[in-house]
């Protein structure tokens, strides 16, 4: 599809909507999964500067498989940790959900070290779910360690972020919510994310969560988000940018609200997708404050996390900054 546009068709496309960001300047926006241990500080800067107050980075596969259970650990640590001092360095607020994602659950010698491991990280403050848990090629290994991941959330208290499958989506969708159910599972505490047009009413009618992920080509893009918000609505559904080391788009939130605007949605609706409702679903964690991001966090980029900074060499510390628009 992309290769049917020329290059500067595509340029023109890109300006358009950058410069479209002016008319949510001020609004506020919660990504309620990205994958920041994958991106660069110049994200965090251009998420900040684009309204992002807040995100969770879901655990995730690195895109090879992990070979120890120390890789989990120091993985699992860095989300605590690290990562999440190094986005209060631009002012955005760090969650993340801790898991064994469905990929790697399939190493079964290693998933069940990793299962000892989890109660270890999940009641860490700023844990705020297990995931990114469910199915990928829909294996018996899968859907053991998606039940017993289910089972600690339960134990835990915690809301649950379910990966859907990228093949045979509508069966791995059903099947994670007929598991949920089957486990005692309130349909409120669980995410169903990556959804779409063939997905997305079996999900709210259930009494899920529904999450879309708008992610270039794979999943969806910001246009048939728009035909689903004005034929869905609002009520419990979410978007995300799931921005990871693949092509995708950190600023995938903000973009999507300025189309929304562009196409007559109601501030009010853009709010709710865009912000409010990750804030009430993951919220129910317990560990999610408004109060902690609702006005601008303070910056000061000379304090330190085990020693380091964000600075390099000569580089000189923002101290203080007001959220603009770049465009």
């Amino acid at each position: 599809m992309c290769c049917s546009h020329s290059f500067d068709e595509r340029k023109t496309q890109i300006v358009a909507e950058a410069m479209n960001l002016d008319i949510i300047k001020g609004m506020k926006f919660f990504d309620p999964h990205v994958h920041m241990s994958s991106r660069t500080t110049d994200d965090y800067q251009a998420m900040a500067d684009a309204g992002i107050v807040a995100l969770i980075e879901p655990a995730f596969w690195l895109g090879q498989p992990r070979t120890g259970i120390d890789s989990f650990r120091d993985y699992y640590s860095s989300l605590v940790g690290w990562e999440r001092f190094r986005s209060s360095q631009f002012g955005i607020k760090h969650y993340c959900t801790i898991g064994l994602n469905s990929r790697e659950a399939n190493n079964e010698k290693l998933a069940e070290e990793v299962m000892e491991l989890l109660p270890l990280f999940i009641y860490k403050e700023g844990v705020v779910g297990i995931g990114e848990i469910g199915f990928d090629d829909q294996t018996a290994a899968e859907d053991k360690y998606y039940r017993m991941q289910l089972e600690l959330a339960k134990e835990a208290g915690l809301p649950i972020q379910i990966h859907t499958p990228h093949r045979d989506k509508k069966k791995g969708t059903q099947r994670s919510m007929d598991i949920a159910i089957e486990h005692g599972i309130d349909p409120k505490m669980v995410i169903i994310d990556h959804n779409n047009e063939e997905t997305v009413k079996e999900v709210l009618d259930r009494g899920f969560w529904a999450a879309f992920t708008i992610y270039p080509f794979t999943k969806m893009g910001n246009e048939r988000m728009v035909d689903l918000a004005k034929l869905y609505g609002p009520e419990r559904i979410m978007i995300n940018s799931a921005a990871d080391w693949g092509i995708s788009d950190p600023l995938a939130v903000p973009k999507t609200a300025a189309l929304m605007k562009l196409k007559g949605i109601s501030d009010e609706d853009i709010k709710m997708i865009t912000y409010s409702n990750a804030i009430v679903a993951f919220a129910q964690s317990g560990q999610i404050d408004e109060n902690d991001f609702i006005t601008p966090l303070s910056v000061d980029q000379t304090e330190k996390f085990a020693g380091n900074t964000v600075l390099r060499g000569g580089q000189q510390p923002r101290t203080d900054k007001s959220s603009i628009i770049i465009s």
